[in-house]
Parts: C-alpha cells; sequence; structure tokens
C-alpha cells in the first residue's frame, strides 16, 4: 500500500511539472536570478557599510570572503573568478555610496525579480496562480525579497565573522565552549536554515496556504535535488576541461546560468511534490483573505479547485459549510427516481449562495446524498 501510495506521489509529482513546462519555468528563474545577482549584492553591502560598524570595523570585508568561499562550492571555478568575484569587488566599492540614491530604490524591484519568478512559480504548480491580484503577487515577492535582505544583513556578519568576533560581543561566555559548539553545529545550522527558508517560501507565495509543516517535504526535496544538481554540474564541468573542449569566453556565463538553473529547477520541483501531496492526502487550506467566501458559484477559482483537485476543493467546501455528497453516475439509478435526486445543500447564510453544478460531492456509496453536520438546512422531502 505504503508502495503505490509512492509510486501514485511520484508519477503525479513528474507529470504535473512536466505538463507545467517545469524546464521553462527554470530558465526563466535562472534569469532572474542572474540579473537580480548585482542588486542584491548592492543591498548587502550597501547597507553593510552602515551598519557593520557594531560587528566590527573588518565586517564588510569578511562578508565578502565569505560569500566568495561559499559560492565557490556551488559554482564552478570560471564562474567565481569572472563573475561573482569581480561582481562583488565592484559592487562593493560603490555601495555605501549608492544607499542614498534613487538607483539603489529602483534595485529592490530589480533585485526582487527572481523572488516574483520563484513565487509565481509555486503558485501555478498549486493551480493558484489566478487566485491572487496579480498586482499584489509583484509587491509581496518585493517584501519577500526585502525581508530577505534584511535577514541576511542582520546573519551574514554573524556567519562570515567567525566564533571568534561573535565571541567578543558576549561578555561573560566561555570561548572554547562557544567555538566548540560553533564548528560542530556550522553547516547543521545552514542547512536547517535554508530548509526553514524554503518551507516558509513555500507557504507564503500560496494564496490559498496550507499548514507550514506541508512545505518541509518539498522543501527538502529541493535540497537534495539542488545538491545532486550541483555536484552533477561540477563534476560535467571538469570532464569537459579536461577533454580539452570549453565554451571559450562563454564558459563563465554558461557555467553560472546551469548552476542558477539548478537552483530554480529544485525550488519548483519542491513545490509540485507539496503540490501533489496536498492533491492526494489533502488538508484544509488558510483563505486569510476570504477570497472564496466572496467568491459566488461557478467563479474561476472554485473551478479551478474542483476540477485540479476535488478533494481538497471537498474539504474547503465543508469548512465553508458546505455539504458534500458523492456525484451520482449515469446509468447507476432507474429512470423514474432521476426528478427526485437533489443536489446538496448549504446553509441560508452561507456567503457562497448556492453551490454550483460542478461542486464536488462525496457520501456513502448507498446514499444519494448526505447532509453534513455543517449544514443548517435539511434535504427537501422527493415529493417537495
Amino acid at each position: 500500500m505504503r508502495r503505490s501510495a509512492a509510486r501514485r506521489l511520484l508519477g503525479r509529482t513528474i507529470s504535473h511539472a512536466w505538463n507545467s513546462d517545469i524546464f521553462s519555468e527554470s530558465a526563466a528563474a535562472a534569469f532572474w536570478q542572474t540579473l537580480s545577482l548585482p542588486p542584491l549584492l548592492l543591498g548587502i553591502f550597501g547597507i553593510l557599510g552602515y551598519v557593520g560598524g557594531v560587528f566590527g570595523p573588518d565586517t564588510v570585508a569578511a562578508v565578502q570572503q565569505w560569500i566568495i568561499e561559499l559560492t565557490g562550492g556551488v559554482f564552478s571555478q570560471n564562474a567565481l573568478n569572472e563573475i561573482i568575484a569581480p561582481t562583488v569587488a565592484d559592487v562593493l566599492s560603490t555601495a555605501r555610496g549608492e544607499v542614498v540614491s534613487i538607483g539603489f530604490l529602483l534595485s529592490f524591484w530589480s533585485g526582487s525579480s527572481a523572488m516574483s519568478a520563484f513565487v509565481d512559480a509555486v503558485t501555478r504548480a498549486h493551480d493558484q496562480y489566478e487566485v491572487r491580484n496579480l498586482v499584489w503577487q509583484r509587491v509581496l515577492a518585493m517584501l519577500m525579497y526585502v525581508v530577505g535582505l534584511i535577514t541576511g544583513i542582520i546573519a551574514l556578519p554573524l556567519v562570515a565573522l567567525g566564533p571568534e568576533r561573535v565571541l567578543a560581543l558576549l561578555p561573560g561566555s566561555s570561548e572554547r565552549a562557544v567555538g566548540t559548539a560553533y564548528a560542530a553545529l556550522y553547516y547543521p545550522v545552514i542547512g536547517l536554515v535554508l530548509l526553514a527558508a524554503l518551507t516558509t517560501l513555500y507557504k507564503v507565495a500560496l494564496p490559498l496556504k496550507p499548514p507550514w509543516y506541508r512545505g518541509l517535504p518539498g522543501a527538502l526535496l529541493a535540497l537534495l535535488v539542488f545538491l545532486a544538481g550541483a555536484s552533477g554540474l561540477r563534476l560535467y564541468l571538469d570532464w569537459l576541461t579536461g577533454t580539452g573542449y570549453t565554451y571559450g569566453a562563454l564558459a563563465a556565463p554558461i557555467a553560472f546560468l546551469l548552476a542558477t538553473f539548478f537552483i530554480a529547477f529544485a525550488i519548483i520541483f519542491g513545490a509540485h511534490l507539496n503540490a501533489g501531496i496536498q492533491a492526494l492526502w489533502p488538508v484544509p487550506l488558510h483563505d486569510r483573505r476570504g477570497r472564496l467566501k466572496k467568491s459566488g458559484p461557478g467563479t474561476p477559482e472554485l473551478r479551478r479547485a474542483v476540477h485540479q483537485n476535488p478533494e481538497a476543493a471537498a474539504a474547503l467546501l465543508e469548512q465553508l459549510a458546505y455539504t458534500v455528497g458523492r456525484p451520482e453516475r449515469a446509468g447507476t439509478e432507474r429512470q423514474g427516481h432521476t426528478s427526485d435526486r437533489r443536489p446538496a445543500h448549504q446553509p441560508r447564510d452561507s456567503p457562497l449562495g448556492q453551490p454550483s453544478s460542478d461542486a464536488p460531492v462525496r457520501t456513502s456509496p448507498t446514499k444519494a446524498t448526505t447532509v453534513s453536520a455543517l449544514s443548517a438546512v435539511p434535504p427537501h422531502p422527493p415529493n417537495e
């Protein structure tokens, strides 16, 4: 049974990712990541130039070196030497002066383009792209980018400076104990932070939100897929270099784009896994802004939910006080009794009005309809 469920989930995830053209979405996200890199570095180093003194005079240089060392484990040596390191150095030389300029404010918009691509891809994976207003979705991506930028400004110095510099800021601490704990927990904590950040992205990006823990499987898969993709990319580039065949002057940009492609592919594929879990084992979704309650029957939101994910739609409608029963199949009832069949009812005070004809219905196979405890209106008698 478990193997069958796992095969269904795997098949559903792969088929929906393929039908959604995950490769094109990943390529688009890789493009926007490339364009977002200079504005992102401008924001980090520009603000660190003013607040970095809290951690010490060498904070900005330490963060610069840490970013280069960290990306060296992900990107190829050509991409590191010809793209990342020069970009970091150029931005660092002018970042502080740019903070007070209009260009710095505009960098928030261009820097959030990659986040916007990820938000769009996650909502498409869950078939919720048109549920949220598209202008607000772009603004939401920019707000998420700003939150991530602020978090990075606070966290990067603590990570880059090492335990010795952090220890000086904690009077009364034991240097040996903190150093040992820092060395032991460094990479596990980074992994957990990335896992939590991806899980939060999967939740915040959706207008109809599942519980936070429902994003964990996709986040874990995204990390594994990215690590496998990055390792495979490095092996491929090393093998390509050993054969003597190169891309010439395009080697560094191509290597950089391939790395960002794997980042995007991993995140989007994880979103499709979460969507598959929700489709096969639905849980109630949180509609904070009341989008479905404001929708009438037959609206695109309800039609998409019923068509793409009937079980989840049924759970949502039950939350909104709908009575849900199994749809009747043609040929399973006598012709003379077809006029006696009535659709399931909902309470008079429901904001959705009468449920549409394509609303999902569930009940036991031996009953034509059933009335949920949520319903305040009993079914009409057959002769009414």
